[in-house]
Order: structure tokens, then sequence, then C-alpha cells
């Protein structure tokens, strides 16, 4: 079972309540669209799911149909009633709260491994995903419905014309592909860009080895290089790392910031200014 667009209309209005535009509420009104979402996350029973902005539950629902247990994250105090009233008869825990500020390691504390599956909000989409992949190693599985241009940049590779230093950190992480498309006709109210879904799997290990470059120099450089992505390395990166560094790294000076991988980026920055 999981919502129409009719019933999250209905639910909406007996409370007098409309999406609110500043925190990006599009709900999903097509239990096709959720079912397919939870199919793909591939989640089952004995699996752990984080949703963040779970909203009135349409997906919430559709995954704790696979057997999952749910921690179901809503920022909106006035849709955390409605949620909790939606799956209160399935194993679903509702926690009211800003997935941005919570201390997500005491939310997630009940397991070892979790995957997040969610319906992100345009304007916080990448700041939950680089928090989750950064501080909660925990989630080891991520499948989140983003706009298409955010999604673009979240799975791009060297040389691709979305890659940019979001696209870095995820493949520092983990590896990150698009795997559908979402139309914008499922959602409630109905938004003006399409979406896409993108699936990512943590790496065992990230791909810049630490003892080499740690994280906090590693993207110091990345955001340097990407700040002025249209200049050469060597003018764009001039007292960011040593001239030197090039060479040693086996880095064209010439190139530009959208053509290095992670692993390249990793030996240009183990070098100093």
């Amino acid at each position: 079972m999981t919502l129409s667009a009719r019933r999250i209309k209905e639910l909406l209005a007996e409370r007098g309540l409309h999406p609110s535009r500043a925190l990006g509420q599009n709900f999903v009104g097509d239990p096709n669209t959720v079912r397919r979402i939870a199919e793909l996350s591939g989640v089952g029973p004995g699996d752990n799911v984080v949703e963040f902005g779970a909203g009135l539950g349409s997906l919430t629902l559709a995954l704790a149909d696979r057997g999952a247990h749910v921690v179901a994250v809503e920022k909106d105090r006035h849709l955390v009633p409605i949620l909790a009233e939606q799956v209160r008869d399935r194993d679903v825990t509702v926690v009211a709260g800003d997935a941005l500020e919570l201390d997500l390691a005491s939310v997630l504390a009940g397991a070892e491994r979790w995957h997040l599956v969610a319906n992100l909000p345009y304007n916080v989409a990448v700041p939950l995903v680089a928090r989750v992949l950064d501080d909660v190693p925990a989630v080891t599985e991520l499948l989140v419905m983003v706009q298409r241009e955010v999604g673009e940049r979240l799975a791009a590779s060297a040389g691709d014309e979305a890659y940019g230093a979001v696209s870095v950190k995820v493949a520092y992480h983990a590896v990150a592909r698009v795997v559908g498309r979402v139309p914008a006709t499922v959602f409630v109210p109905r938004p003006k860009v399409e979406s896409v879904l993108v699936h990512m799997v943590r790496r065992q290990a990230v791909a810049v080895a630490p003892e080499l470059v740690g994280p906090e120099r590693l993207f110091t450089v990345v955001r340097a290089g990407f700040a002025q992505r249209r200049k050469m390395l060597r003018r764009s990166l001039a007292g960011v790392v040593d001239p030197g560094a090039f060479e040693a790294a086996g880095v064209d000076p010439r190139a530009r910031a959208e053509e290095l991988s992670v692993e390249q980026w990793g030996r240009l920055a183990a070098w100093g200014p």
C-alpha cells in the first residue's frame, strides 16, 4: 500500500496544509514510481533503511512493504503526525528533525549497516549526500531521487560535462551511476524539472589513501581547481600545489579541472605549495 496523488491532496486538505516551497516539498503521488524506487534499492527483510524527507510516507510505505526496517526522518513538524499515522502498523520509526543537523550516528545506532533511500529536496540534496558520505560510514548504499542536473553531477566521471568538485567528492567515497529517470508528472505539486535516481555504493576504502593525502588537503586542492575551471591547472592551482607536482603526479599542467580523476587529484594534492 502507498499513497496516490489524490490521497496526498486529501491528507493535506484535511489539515489545511500546502506543500512548502521553502522546504522543497514535492510529494510522489504515483504508487508505481515508489514501488520502482524501493525495488531498485534492493532492500528486503532484515535490511535497515534511513529515509530523509519522508513527507507523508509514500516511499516509506513502499520500503516497509519490502520487509525493511525504516527510520523515516522528517523536518516539517506539520507533516510528522500525518507520517506517523500512515506508518503506524509498519516497522517504521519516525524521527522529527533536520537531517543536516541531527546527530545521525545516534539516530542510526541501532544497526551497523544502513541503506539511504530518499526523495531529497532539491535545495539540500548535495550537502545531504556529502554529509552522509563524509560522516556516516554506516550508510553503505544510497539511492536518491534528485533534480536531473544534480544527479548528473553526483554521478559524473572525469571528462563529463557535469563533472565538478561534488563529483570528485562522491567518487572519493563511492561508485555512482544514474539508474533511472522520473518525470515531473508523478509529483504533487508538479515541479518544473525532471528528476533522476542515483545509486551509490560506498567503497571499502576511499579512492585516495589518507596516508598519501588527507581529505581536507585533497578537497582544498579540488575546490581551488574547479573554482577557476576554465583555466589550466598550472594557473588555477598556483600557490596551492608545488610547480613540480604536475610532473611528479603525472598530470599535464595544461589540463583543466574536469579532466582529472579522483586518483589524479590525490597524487597532485599530495604535493604542498
